[in-house]
């Protein structure tokens, strides 16, 4: 079976993930408490795509800044790489789905604030 490493970051992973959140700010990649059966594979972690229009169309932008499960779990194939199923968003952790949830979050915001709240972290 094919599993994705769940290793804690080292400092080098730690600083290869700040290079990339630099390098591209529109993707941010969740690792999952729990992950995923696809087939024989696990997915363990998620690229999550800044929404663009087309992302968020039969969604209402209050649902999604205010975590409704249901905006989100809409949104989440249409921005996430791998692509999720129904059912796969099914097996999401809570935990999990609000990790995403506040990723998408952070994208509605203007990018002066995306950038205050990311230097605060």
């Amino acid at each position: 079976m094919n599993t994705q490493d769940q290793t804690p970051k080292t400092e080098l992973e730690e600083q290869q993930a700040e290079n990339q959140q630099a390098i591209n700010p529109d993707v941010e990649t969740i690792e999952l408490d729990k992950p995923i059966k696809m087939g024989s594979i696990e997915i363990a972690k998620l690229d999550i795509r800044k929404p663009n229009v087309m992302a968020l169309q039969g969604v209402k932008i209050t649902d999604l800044m205010q975590g409704d499960v249901s905006a989100i779990c809409t949104v989440i194939p249409r921005v996430s790489n791998p692509t999720l199923t129904k059912a796969q968003i099914n097996q999401l952790e809570p935990s999990d789905l609000a990790q995403i949830g506040a990723a998408l979050i952070l994208f509605l915001q203007p990018s002066s604030v995306r950038a205050a709240i990311l230097q605060q972290q």
